[in-house]
């Protein structure tokens, strides 16, 4: 993410996986009916908040807008546990795109960019951003909409600064926030959003709302929140082009590499002219010509026997939303396929316990068919499948480790 955008997940916890295929995005917010995200007396944060508030009304913050924000607004106790207890996960791109470039995304997606290409063709034509790479942000971001977080933005980001870990961070959050309220773009009832205050459609933070959030049908208000995505969408074409997009340029492709080519050129320190790689042996998997689109960068994320990518500037421009590799390949290998491309062509390698992909399928499915609930047979190995492991193992008397294995498989094809 953006550094002046999103709070600051990393790009291994670009997306956070549930239990055996369940996915939370970045983003994305647990029930606000969660008792632990549900104000709870604090005094020590009504003592922060009195003086907050004497420094918001001298930088200009009315009295009104501050007593409309505040009432009701509390300390959530959940929201400092899921700050401190983040969990790094060091996902493969395999995993990753599982999730975020799922057959059932592609599939919305694809809808959701029918049913709104007339918009997305208004908003390529004022800001350059194709309407697939806006849809597959709004896709990566929110499930186009459907999980755009429900934690009062007034509470959350008021405890995390009280909290004092990123205590400035989180308090020029709160600042912006309490500014877009001044403005009138929404109501604090309607100011909502995950558990670090990311808000909306393509998930802004307040700081990246004020300066790049857009009013695009001119009604007064900027409003990201609503069923209606139009501002949203149209925000996120805003930042990418004032970023640095470029019009009528592709994010990159998937390539092809001869055997022998040289590993340390991989990377985005290594730049070449789509012509050098060329002669390198670099070819597109779908055939023809590599197009020229500027320096572009070859990426070999899972190693020499895993998918190779052609990357352009663009690319770098999503990774300004996210600056994260498996981001930028899930935005554009996702806004691929809202235009009807295919699954990847390259293959990934065995897990490290010598699993493929369906493997790990077949696993979760006999698993769940033996009484043993492994969650989406999706392939990806979250808590869930974990935790179905171990009560497969316990059950059958074996060494309970909650790992995978080729010999479990077999044990379970039985």
């Amino acid at each position: 993410m953006a550094v002046t955008r999103r709070w600051m997940m990393t790009a291994a916890t670009a997306l956070v996986a549930g239990c055996g295929g369940t996915a939370r995005m970045a983003g994305v917010s647990a029930p606000a009916a969660d008792p632990e995200l549900q104000p709870q007396p604090n005094p020590g944060w009504d003592a922060w908040v009195a003086r907050f508030r004497e420094r918001a009304g001298a930088r200009g913050i009315s009295g009104a807008t501050l007593d409309g924000a505040f009432r009701g607004a509390g300390f959530l106790p959940g929201v400092v546990e899921r700050d401190r207890n983040q969990t790094e996960f060091t996902r493969t791109l395999e995993d990753y795109l599982a999730i975020t470039a799922s057959e059932t995304k592609v599939a919305t997606g694809r809808d959701r960019l029918r049913a709104r290409m007339g918009l997305l063709r208004e908003i390529v034509d004022r800001y350059g951003v194709p309407p697939e790479v806006v849809a597959a942000v709004w896709g990566m971001e929110s499930n186009y909409g459907a999980r755009r977080g429900n934690i009062p933005v007034i509470s959350s980001t008021s405890t995390l600064a009280f909290d004092g870990r990123r205590g400035a961070f989180f308090e020029a959050q709160l600042m912006s926030a309490l500014r877009l309220l001044e403005r009138g773009d929404t109501t604090p009832s309607r100011l909502v959003g995950s558990w670090a205050g990311a808000m909306g459609h393509t998930q802004f933070i307040p700081t990246t709302y004020q300066e790049y959030a857009v009013d695009f049908r001119g009604d007064g208000r900027r409003d990201i929140w609503s069923e209606d995505p139009t501002d949203g969408l149209a925000s996120t074409a805003n930042y990418l082009s004032r970023s640095g997009w470029r019009r009528g340029q592709p994010w990159g492709l998937e390539v092809g590499l001869p055997d022998d080519f040289p590993a340390g050129l991989a990377g985005r320190g290594t730049t070449r002219s789509s012509g050098q790689w060329a002669a390198l042996g670099v070819t597109p998997v779908g055939g023809g010509a590599l197009p020229d689109a500027g320096p572009g960068s070859v990426l070999m994320p899972s190693g020499r026997g895993g998918p190779a990518f052609l990357v352009f500037r663009n690319f770098g421009v999503i990774l300004r939303y996210n600056n994260s590799e498996n981001y930028g390949i899930g935005v554009g290998h996702l806004s691929d396929r809202l235009l009807g491309g295919g699954p990847l062509r390259g293959t990934f390698p065995p897990d490290r316990f010598g699993l493929t992909i369906e493997d790990r399928k077949e696993l979760q499915r006999r698993l769940t068919s033996a009484g043993f609930d492994a969650g989406t047979p999706d392939g990806v190995l979250g808590s869930r499948t974990e935790a179905a492991i171990e009560a497969y193992q316990a059950r059958a008397g074996l060494p309970i480790t909650g790992e995978p294995s080729r010999g479990l498989l077999t044990r379970l094809r039985g």
